[in-house]
């Protein structure tokens, strides 16, 4: 397999050369097609699956287990498992807390420890 740099101007005149009108009018079911027909393309996630990848991959590169994530950002284990396994989806607010998290776990860290007494 070989590889291709991608250098910053190519990926610029890819953006500049797009149609974006056409895309933009582009129905969901032929958005759809075109991902099944592109062997390439990533499938399409619902959005309870984005939700899942989104909460594994955060911890997954924190390297936690299930339970350190869990108390280390006071989320409910079983909560959590739910997410992750996609039998739950998170509501509004804990989808943003968790894209928080994926940004800077560290500043959510500090903001949820008890200051000393």
């Amino acid at each position: 397999m070989a590889t291709v740099k991608l250098t910053r101007a190519m990926a610029e005149r890819a953006v500049a050369e797009t149609d974006w009108v056409a895309i933009d009018a582009q129905t969901d079911a032929e958005i759809a097609r075109n991902v099944a027909a592109d062997p390439d393309a990533a499938p399409i996630l619902t959005g309870a699956e984005t939700a899942a990848a989104l909460v594994r991959s955060a911890r997954k590169r924190l390297g936690l287990s299930q339970a350190a994530f869990a108390a280390r950002f006071q989320v409910p284990i079983g909560t959590l498992r739910d997410w992750e396994q996609n039998r739950k989806q998170p509501d509004a607010p804990a989808l943003a807390y968790l894209r928080v998290i994926a940004r800077d776990p560290e500043a959510v860290a500090r903001a949820l420890r008890r200051p000393a007494a």
